[in-house]
């Protein structure tokens, strides 16, 4: 029995899918104005890994996760490079996909663009306007929180303390809302900026009505599991619920997981205090494996803190099962016998007993930390009776389950040999170097390794350039 911590009951809760055997399941993806930092990795680490531990469990999954590709950040960064918003978007969405690959995170259902469902957004926020939940005012459109008798239930927020914290916001243009807890749903266009056609004139939609179109046209008016980082709880995730619920009469969502903040060294991470960190320059230092290993180490409710320190350690970790994997595909490699004695089949039945751990911490809220702590013990357990001399089916066996619970996790149990930029560069200028002695086989059998490691060169007038494949 799966038990999810559910945000809106305050408590773990068993799992109960709206269909038996299928989970539709709706993250909210980053808005693309710029390489991904590590802050954008945690959630979609911890949501890959409990879509693949549903998908282990024999659940169909159709995961939907978004690219915002419209935002005022987007614009801005548009016209300091003076080309289209578009053309920021399509960058930083493909950049994105390199670096969740090397996260080892699985392509969702479908990833939909916000630009490509405004006819959707136009069509929920003329119904929400019919149903009196919205009304227009010069070109914007507003939702009338007040009418939602059920809003807060997710934040867990008094409508009355929300609207003393409000009243700052009474700046130019609120003076046009009924009332200032009203949110927006779309505004109209500036001088620019991208926008689309309305019935309420040329704009663009406001961010939260955006999920829940993509999420209803994808999944449907109501999904089981609604996924995002904390800081989405209020105001994006009660809003979506609000404009969901108040335009389908249903539950929108059946479970709602957050993930916890990430710090940098014990500060929250800001490019003012220096401690910014994207995905791309992580990986020039490590393996993106570690990555997802030191943010599975931690439950994904808990506060998470990155550090050098805690980066090393977690090499090293899943080095000793990688390591332990090994050894045990040399053995089975080596083996002079094929077939379990009874004692080795006994032995083998006693890893059953690390599988369960396994799954007991998954199924507790996906307690990946327990998990990887269980996956240790059976890394220990096969260091014991995987000796020298044992049967190929009983290395094989062992080999197996350590690597099958590591899939589960999107780890890697055997080592990738991905070569870190440093390496790249070292060996080119090797190669330049062997190319100057005129030792043109060494400077082709460089040439030919980094392009079996996916790496590909071009001799320019300015020098060499390189490229991942």
């Amino acid at each position: 029995m799966i038990r999810i911590y559910n945000t809106l009951s305050k408590k773990k809760e068993e799992f109960v899918p709206l269909e038996e055997g299928k989970v539709s399941m709706y993250v909210c993806g980053p808005t693309v104005y710029n390489l991904i930092h590590i802050g954008n990795a945690r959630p979609m680490i911890v949501f890959d890994t409990v879509r693949r531990y549903l998908e282990h469990r024999g659940y169909e999954v159709n995961f939907v996760s978004n690219f915002t590709d419209v935002d005022d950040k987007i614009i801005k960064k548009a016209n300091e490079e003076g080309v289209s918003a578009e053309e920021i978007s399509k960058r930083y969405i493909d950049e994105c996909k390199k670096d969740m690959e090397g996260m080892n995170i699985k392509p969702a259902t479908m990833h939909p663009l916000a630009t490509q469902e405004i006819d959707g957004m136009i069509d929920m926020i003329s119904a929400l306007i019919e149903k009196d939940y919205a009304y227009a005012v010069n070109g914007t459109v507003y939702f009338r929180t007040r009418r939602f008798a059920e809003y807060g239930k997710l934040s867990h927020k008094n409508l009355e303390d929300l609207q003393a914290g409000n009243r700052s916001l009474l700046v130019s243009g609120e003076e046009e809302k009924e009332d200032s807890l009203d949110f927006v749903l779309w505004k109209p266009k500036k001088e620019g900026e991208p926008y689309w056609v309305s019935p309420w004139g040329d704009g663009r939609p406001g961010w939260h009505i955006e999920c829940s179109v993509m999420s209803r046209k994808y999944l449907g008016e109501q999904i089981d599991i609604h996924g995002g980082g904390e800081d989405l709880v209020f105001p994006h995730h009660e809003n979506e619920i609000a404009q969901s619920e108040a335009c389908s009469g249903k539950i929108f969502s059946r479970y709602w997981m957050h993930n916890a903040f990430l710090n940098i060294d014990n500060r929250k991470m800001s490019k003012s205090l220096g401690n910014f960190f994207t995905v791309r320059e992580i990986s020039e230092k490590y393996d993106l494996q570690i990555l997802r290993f030191f943010m599975l180490n931690a439950h994904y409710r808990s506060p998470l803190n990155f550090s050098a320190d805690l980066m090393e350690s977690s090499k090293n970790a899943l080095e000793r099962i990688q390591t332990a994997v090994d050894r045990l595909k040399y053995m089975a490699e080596h083996a002079s016998e094929t077939e379990l004695t009874a004692e080795e089949a006994e032995i083998l039945k006693g890893a059953d007993a690390f599988e369960k751990d396994f799954d007991r911490s998954m199924e507790d809220d996906f307690n990946t930390a327990d998990a990887i702590a269980a996956v240790f013990d059976l890394v220990k357990y096969a260091n014991t009776h995987g000796k020298e001399g044992v049967s190929r089916a009983l290395a094989e066996g062992l080999g197996d389950r350590i690597r099958g619970l590591c899939d589960i996790l999107g780890l890697a149990a055997e080592k990738q040999e991905v070569l870190l930029d440093e390496e790249i560069e070292a060996l080119i200028e090797e190669r330049q170097a062997a190319r100057k002695e005129k030792n043109f086989a060494r400077a082709d059998e460089i040439r030919n390794l980094l392009l079996e490691k996916g790496i590909l060169l071009e001799d320019t007038r300015e020098g060499v350039k390189w490229k991942r494949a």
